[in-house]
């Protein structure tokens, strides 16, 4: 007679062809860390985990682990430094993670960061110029008229040459402290 088979030994049996390579095991564990170190990117970034507990939980890792969510971090960080934030929490956050000072780099940081303000100041003056003398030509004018620059095809065209002139600069800050 025949024997009969639990779900357990049926599903078992069913899996054994679906056996896991090494290879595919550790491209698991690699996503998987770096999904947790994308996760603690955002919670770092958003303000929801303090940089000592940050660094708390990478202690608590694996070394070989914790050696992989550092780089990943340090290199979401310095990718994610823009002209549009000022980014302390960031640069704090590879200054922690190089162990060491990043000072002039935050100096030339900052310096860019306000001379791209100021010349954004400049351009946004520039084009609620040209946008109000447009309007008077087509006869509208007066005191409530306020111009929507961020609407206009100008102003994105502005801002995409600004944008682009200090992008270069930002990207050598960034190879800075890559190579820090």
């Amino acid at each position: 007679m025949g024997e009969i088979k639990s779900s357990i030994e049926l599903a078992m049996e069913r899996t054994k062809k679906f056996a896991i390579s090494d290879k595919e095991k550790e491209e698991i564990k690699q996503r998987e860390i770096l999904q947790k170190a994308t996760s603690l990117f955002h919670r770092y970034r958003k303000g929801h985990l303090p940089l000592n507990e940050l660094l708390r939980e990478i202690e608590k890792m694996d070394k070989r682990i914790s050696t992989t969510v550092k780089e990943s971090l340090l290199s979401q960080w310095i990718d994610a430094l823009s002209l549009e934030d000022d980014d302390e929490r960031i640069l704090k956050g590879i200054e922690s993670l190089k162990g060491r000072s990043v000072d002039e780099i935050k100096q030339k940081f900052y310096h860019l960061l306000a001379q791209y303000q100021s010349e954004k100041e400049n351009v946004k003056e520039e084009v609620k110029v040209r946008f109000t003398e447009a309007l008077k030509k087509d006869g509208i004018c007066g005191s409530s008229v306020e111009p929507n620059l961020e609407g206009g095809e100008l102003w994105k065209k502005e801002i995409e040459k600004l944008d682009h002139s200090y992008w270069m600069k930002l990207e050598e800050i960034k190879e800075q402290l890559r190579g820090l």
